[in-house]
């Protein structure tokens, strides 16, 4: 069966060809096509390795016996028409917009909508829940650390396996409706039922004797059965972060894009995300001033919270309407249906990887310290928050200007972010996270241990020391997060890039079962044994401070380290790409019209200029 080689352009063929055959070389990859000989127009390429052109040669004459000719041709050329998005003989062009293809575009923009409307929701939602469970009456920030263990962490699990068994029966189209809708209808419900009725199903005469019997330092556990409905809303807001982000947009957009169009377009989203952040908090900010403008006896956060869970449910219908756009009028890149085998690896096998390899040891600390580290400071920033803005619609427009900081700020360092890689390195990038964070905690917790001695020269600036504090809170949480999403993110999953494909695939898997978990929740379960411990929040504080020290000098420990390993294994890659390329030689056999074959070992596969083995002028055909 002949193999079907379509390239691009004018074939250029040699004057005084010669016939050649491929060896095996190390290194070199080959692809063959098994598929019938098409147009008379295509270049065949027959199965004894003689190229002949149909229809302009004939059979019985062709080249003649010493101008046959098999050609030397690198692995891609194969491929070499469809990657430089360039026409094949026999196809036509497609149109193209802005040198975009329409089909590509079609695709790009309906999912560039759906990215903005999920996260312009999601930033609503994440100001909003804390809002409600932080400035509850009886509730305070020392709710957070439970709240995210015993509520969110569990709520999270069943979902999942919910979600695990919907998609066994359920198509991939009814599966994204029966997940989104419910978030729909229950943020809908909360803002116009639930909330107004708060002040009927909340049992707080039995979370004040339950708090009278146990004691103040109980007040968090307590507070989560005092404003259940508001931990709801908390619970089901995170979810909308980690489901419908990751799990509904992302698969969908893995499913309908190819693998060109992600490393195209993929950037683009990361950059739209920080511009709905932007607009997102000036709606918060918008919805949350609305108080100022309305009389006495009017609750202002009630009206505040319909018009945004308004919005919400609005651009939760217009998400729903863009997928379904998408899947009737998009046509879908066709997949191969060989599933590839993913390792499974239970918790405790993930521990014994993670513990046999220091490569892997050390980005788990990056990724466990980040996680705990800026959840010990969060928490506490949040309790001061309160003090300084006890009413919700003060504390939500603070948050809304808040998100607004974060995405200008996460935006700049994006487009920063390139130049810290090509200048200076990726060791430079992964140390620039926890040296912010550290600079940023050392002035926060020494606003709150010693804001008495530094009063006077706080006063001098026109704020107080809880002003300050809160002010330098929001800086160490914007700057935070705008370093993880730009350099933290990308230097961590660049780090997997050097190692072996087994080392790669079952680290990742690792991390993801023990860190991420581990990151989000050992920070929780820190503040909740201090609280215990100490009786309140801000009585933990001094130790606080301490364990987020030691944190991020072993966060800074294990970048240098991997730094030095990661270095070394980019060196070694670099060598080794190097010999394949210089050992790359392709002989070629010179066959003579009695048919005796000899060895000419002076040809070189050069991949950029072409045949250099050619003898004479090239022509065209």
């Amino acid at each position: 069966m002949d193999a079907v080689l379509q390239t691009k352009g004018l074939l250029s063929l040699p004057l005084n060809p010669k016939t050649r055959v491929f060896q095996s070389s190390l290194g070199l990859k080959q692809r063959s096509f098994s598929t019938k000989p098409k147009t008379p127009t295509g270049l065949s390429l027959s199965s004894n390795g003689l190229q002949k052109f149909q229809g302009l040669v004939s059979k019985t004459h062709g080249f003649g016996t010493k101008e046959r000719n098999l050609f030397i041709c690198r692995a891609e050329a194969a491929a070499a028409a469809a990657s430089d998005g360039q026409p094949a003989f026999g196809e036509t062009e497609k149109p193209k917009f802005f040198g975009i293809e329409a089909v590509t575009l079609k695709k790009i923009v309906p999912l560039g909508l759906m990215f903005f409307c999920i996260l312009f929701n999601y930033t609503i939602l994440r100001d909003t829940k804390d809002v409600l469970v932080v400035t509850a009456k009886g509730s305070s920030a020392e709710i957070i650390p439970f709240l995210k263990t015993w509520v969110n962490l569990p709520m999270a699990v069943g979902f999942m396996l919910l979600y695990t068994k919907l998609s066994n029966v359920l198509s991939k189209k009814a599966l994204f409706y029966t997940v989104m809708l419910p978030f729909i209808a229950f943020f809908g419900a909360f803002g116009f039922v639930l909330y107004p009725l708060s002040n009927y199903i909340h049992p707080e005469a039995l979370a004040d004797s339950l708090l009278n019997t146990l004691g103040p330092r109980f007040l968090g556990p307590l507070a989560i059965l005092r404003i259940w409905s508001f931990c709801l809303f908390y619970v089901m807001a995170e979810l909308w972060g980690s489901v419908v982000v990751s799990v509904l947009f992302w698969g969908f957009a893995n499913q309908i894009t190819t693998v060109d169009e992600a490393k195209r377009f993929y950037p683009l989203f990361g950059l739209g995300a920080n511009v709905a952040l932007i607009f997102s908090g000036r709606t918060v900010k918008y919805f949350s001033n609305l108080r100022k403008n309305l009389g006495p006896g009017v609750d202002g956060w009630a009206l505040s919270l319909k018009g945004m869970m308004s919005i919400v449910v609005l651009m939760g219908f217009t998400i729903c309407f863009l997928y379904w756009w998408v899947n009737n009028y998009v046509p879908l890149p066709t997949r191969s249906k060989k599933k590839k085998e993913k390792p499974k690896m239970g918790t405790m096998e993930s521990l014994k990887f993670l513990v046999s390899s220091r490569y892997i040891r050390d980005l788990a600390t990056l990724v466990v310290a980040y996680g705990i580290s800026i959840n010990l400071v969060e928490v506490t920033w949040k309790s001061k928050l309160k003090a300084q803005f006890p009413s919700p619609n003060e504390y939500s427009s603070f948050m809304g200007d808040f998100s607004t900081a974060t995405g200008i700020a996460t935006f700049t360092m994006m487009l920063l972010s390139q130049v810290i890689f090509e200048k200076y390195g990726w060791g430079v990038a992964a140390k620039i996270t926890p040296t912010v964070l550290l600079l940023t905690g050392v002035g926060f917790f020494s606003l709150i241990l010693f804001g008495g001695p530094l009063s006077p020269a706080i006063t001098s600036l026109g704020m107080t020391p809880l002003l300050a504090a809160v002010y330098v809170g929001a800086l160490q949480n914007i700057f935070s997060k705008s370093a993880k999403y730009s350099l933290f993110d990308p230097c961590k999953e660049m780090a997997y890039i050097p190692l072996d494909e087994d080392t790669k695939v079952k680290g990742k898997a690792a991390i993801d079962v023990v860190c991420n978990p581990l990151g989000k929740s050992g920070g929780a379960l820190i503040q909740q044994f201090m609280i215990l411990t100490f009786g309140s929040l801000a009585n933990s504080t001094p130790y606080l401070g301490g364990i987020l020290l030691l944190i991020v000098l072993a966060w800074l420990g294990a970048a240098r380290s991997l730094d030095t390993q990661f270095t070394a294994l980019r060196r070694e890659e670099e060598l080794e790409k190097e010999m394949e390329r210089a050992a790359v030689k392709i002989p070629v056999v010179a066959q003579e019209g009695s048919g005796n074959s000899s060895l000419a070992s002076d040809s070189v596969l050069n991949p950029t200029a072409g045949d250099s083995g050619s003898s004479g002028p090239p022509r065209n055909i």
